[in-house]
């Protein structure tokens, strides 16, 4: 009797111990990769969070902080130029860590991931000036994020992408603790690399088409790739990035959103492009997400007096050449402001223009978001308690709103009119090869400078002939006579 008692107390004992084990390793795995502490940021101001606060990217899609900083200085032959991320065109502030856009967040250890301000800051310098100002919320003109993408895929395909290797260029900026060394030598050096060799594999259809270029990104594709498991086919989405300013008057308006008006719920948009980002549905922070919305609904545009003078005499010519020509489509209350014209000549043909080419703009954004990943996107409840419900497929484009146009050149969606004042002519007077992504603005012509040996350097080539590419069509206001338009240029800079 005593022997079996003896016996079950060291089983109860030995279990115990494994028990307590089990608990302990289990804490210190959680604590190693999935503590998740609070992000902190400089201020707790709404522009501070939208610069670099989280969307829930980092969880999923974020890249272990230590060897995020080192890839620019291990491999910097596959960047464009010299400067780090910088040469990519991401802003960076002066004194900070990362570029804009980028955030710093500790789920476990420290990674990086993504943000709105990733696509949604512009960059405007005036001649002679050195830095450049941001315009939050605004399109990201000098971004390049397709070969952001490329250079992390570059890095991972990169035979001395090792271990040893990546733990020497951390060792050089700073020394790890003892369990940070092996957590990234056995754990996260090796799996970033699969990681991101899988990625490479699943974007390798971007290859087969042309390139975003700075300024520019195809959103909609990777979704159907990576969220919605939909083969993109031969469809190109390459497109401006938008502005995102001022969006109550669109909400309270009807309007749709994004270039070919897929979604209508502006909910669902900030949501799906935190997703979009690399957010998951576990991931997401409500919270911090309606705040930005709310913060992005007043938001108002820049103000191009704030830089450049305008002459009010001439603006003030221009205002009824607008209200006569441009503000049925394009000004707030417009009877088709917001809504989408399809891609027909009969929608797109202007009254005493003749006109050779295609009538309508380039059609491959339209026709890239089809009605299977509409209805696709609204069968998955990727949202807790948000299912979205608003996504179509409406086959045209948008008629937008013009608040603060002078920031957001190149101009139709796809970037493919340099100045402003060349939307105003027949496309064959449209410069047909540019270099977009530079960010010294010509308040002149009313865009950013497009040529010349700061333009080539700075930017990403641009020529009208490429698919997804024409800057054909929006043929209103090209018979005005030359005074009309230069009035109505010097309006639209007012607004």
């Amino acid at each position: 009797m005593g022997f079996r008692r003896s016996r079950k107390r060291k089983i109860a004992t030995a279990a115990a111990v494994l028990v307590v084990l089990a608990v302990g390793v289990g804490g210190l795995a959680w604590w190693a990769l999935l503590r998740e502490v609070p992000q902190r940021l400089a201020d707790d101001s709404m522009e501070e969070r939208f610069k670099y606060g989280s969307i829930g990217t980092e969880q999923a899609a974020g890249i272990p902080y230590w060897i995020w900083l080192v890839l620019p200085t291990m491999f910097p032959e596959h960047l464009p130029a010299a400067g780090g991320y910088a040469a990519l065109g991401f802003p960076w502030e002066r004194g900070r860590e990362m570029p804009v856009g980028f955030t710093r967040k500790t789920i476990g250890f420290d990674r990086v991931g993504i943000n709105c301000a990733t696509c949604h800051v512009t960059s405007v310098r005036r001649e002679g000036e050195a830095a450049p100002r941001l315009l939050l919320a605004g399109p990201g003109n000098t971004q390049d994020l397709l070969s952001y993408q490329r250079f992390l895929f570059a890095c991972a395909s990169d035979p001395r992408f090792t271990p040893g290797n990546v733990l020497a260029a951390i060792g050089r900026i700073t020394e790890l603790p003892v369990h940070q060394r092996l957590l990234y030598r056995w754990l996260l050096i090796p799996q970033t690399r699969k990681a991101l060799l899988a990625q490479k594999e699943q974007f390798a259809w971007t290859d087969s088409r042309p390139d975003w270029g700075r300024g520019r990104i195809d959103p909609f594709n990777p979704v159907k790739v990576a969220l919605l498991k939909l083969d993109p086919g031969d469809t190109i989405g390459n497109s401006d990035m938008e502005a995102l300013w001022n969006l109550r008057p669109r909400v309270e308006g009807g309007m749709a959103f994004h270039w070919d008006g897929l979604q209508g719920n502006v909910h669902e948009v900030v949501l799906s492009s935190a997703l979009g980002d690399g957010a998951t549905a576990r991931s997401l922070p409500r919270a911090d997400l309606d705040g930005l919305q709310e913060w992005l609904m007043d938001l108002p545009p820049p103000r191009y007096d704030a830089l450049f003078p305008v002459d009010a005499g001439l603006a003030a010519a221009g205002a009824p050449v607008f209200r006569q020509h441009c503000a049925a489509c394009h000004a707030f209350g417009g009877a088709e402001t917001g809504k989408v014209l399809p891609l027909t000549e009969e929608a797109w043909r202007v009254p005493g223009v003749e006109h050779p080419g295609p009538w309508f703009t380039d059609p491959h954004r339209a026709r890239m978001w089809t009605q299977e990943a509409a209805d696709t996107y609204n069968r998955q409840d990727y949202a807790p308690s948000t299912p979205f419900r608003h996504f179509r497929a409406p086959g045209g484009y948008v008629n937008v709103p013009l608040d603060g146009i002078w920031a957001r050149a190149p101009y139709l969606h796809n970037g493919s009119v340099p100045y402003l004042d060349e939307l105003l002519e027949v496309p064959e007077r449209r410069t047909p090869l540019f270099w977009r992504g530079y960010d010294l603005y010509d308040p002149q012509r009313v865009g950013f400078v497009a040529s010349g040996p700061g333009a080539e350097r700075a930017g990403s080539r641009f020529d009208v002939r490429e698919p997804g590419n024409s800057n054909q069509g929006h043929l209103w206001g090209v018979n005005l006579p030359a005074e009309d338009k230069r009035a109505l240029v010097e309006f639209l800079k007012t607004l």
